[in-house]
């Protein structure tokens, strides 16, 4: 895995500039309540200490997920284990995993086995067999999202170079002590975000708590946080996934089709290249012949007049095309399909296009 573009592919998504921004909701510390008493140990150490493990350890916990970035992002889910419901996370320590994410009255999960990634949706009774080099793509985000640990590493290593960095003090995320890792934007990066904080677990240094604030906003962009945390090895038949009885079955195709008008589905299939470095990383893409004037299905509206509804029209070097804004990024989608997304202003998109 390329892990700065993994990193950044999750920024672009409003996250820290080129990364996603996440944040453990677990367990904080109760008000009033001292944070935990640590040894002193300065930011360079730490990241260090993070980033020499080899491996993410074997893990499992239970994740919530609070998105607030205002944006179309590819492949990003929505808010997801509130009210009751957990997003349930494991990995076994050697590149297998399962993610568990409630969805629609049903659930989604994925289970990568080491050589295959398999989706499957409880609601639809569908599953999608991914192998290991066939497209991709097309793998959920969500997957990537909602393990922080995995995520919270790439991102450290991928804007590190661009930020300052320090130690904020301690917390106590998912009942265990924490360092507060801040990574802030040098001065010559163009971004609407402010900083990263990251919580690392201070036996393990495995990542527990990222929290991403964008400039003029008191409140996180986006929210990823375990509220279990169960360090160690996991259930072996956890990794191991069989189609159940009854389920539709499809081997994943690079070449279908985007149909629907809804931002998730038309930015889905996206094959995704990043332009710039750091907090001011792009990312651009292009979409499939003829998705933006297809109809949804029954007849509903194109992607044209849905893009004409939410963002504005605007006009440069690019053609023509529509922005989407919010206070953490930008969304540019030019009438000839093609796309740029960025926790940047919009100048910075039109410039990434032009490249």
């Amino acid at each position: 895995m390329n892990s700065k573009r993994t990193a950044l592919t999750f920024a672009a998504a409003g996250t820290v500039a080129g990364v996603a921004g996440l944040v453990f909701l677990a367990s904080p510390a109760g008000a009033g309540e001292a944070p935990p008493a640590l040894p002193p140990i300065s930011a360079d150490q730490l990241v260090e200490s993070v980033l020499t493990k080899n491996d993410v350890p074997a893990l499992g916990g239970s994740v919530e997920m609070q998105n607030n970035l205002g944006l179309p992002i590819p492949g990003l889910p929505g808010s997801m284990g509130g009210d009751g419901d957990q997003v349930r996370v494991y990995t076994d320590g050697h590149g297998r995993g399962r993610i568990s994410v409630p969805n629609r009255g049903g659930e989604t999960t994925v289970v990568d086995d080491g050589k295959t990634v398999w989706v499957w949706d409880s609601a639809d009774k569908t599953v999608v067999k991914t192998p290991h080099g066939a497209g991709q793509k097309h793998t959920p985000l969500e997957g990537k999202f909602a393990d922080p640990a995995t995520a919270a590493r790439e991102l450290v290593n991928a804007m590190q170079e661009d930020s300052t960095v320090e130690v904020d003090g301690t917390a106590r995320v998912a009942d265990r002590p924490v360092y507060q890792l801040v990574l802030a934007p040098k001065p010559t990066e163009r971004t609407l975000l402010r900083e990263i904080r990251v919580s690392i677990d201070s036996e393990t240094r495995v990542p527990l708590q990222f929290e991403v604030l964008a400039n003029g906003q008191a409140d996180p962009a986006l929210k990823v946080g375990f509220t279990e945390f169960d360090n160690g090895p996991q259930d072996a038949s956890l990794f191991r996934f069989t189609p159940p009885e009854g389920a539709k079955v499809t081997v994943h195709e690079p070449d279908e089709k985007i149909h629907g008008k809804s931002p998730d589905e038309l930015f889905s299939q996206l094959d995704l290249d990043t332009v710039g470095n750091g907090w001011d990383t792009v990312l651009t893409g292009k979409l499939p012949k003829d998705a933006l004037t297809m109809p949804g299905g029954s007849g509903e509206e194109t992607a044209v007049t849905f893009l004409s509804r939410i963002g504005k029209e605007v006009h440069g070097d690019f053609g023509t095309g529509w922005a989407i804004s919010s206070k953490v990024g930008t969304a540019l989608i030019t009438e000839d399909g093609r796309v740029a997304i960025g926790a940047v202003p919009e100048q910075v998109l039109t410039e990434a296009l032009g490249k």
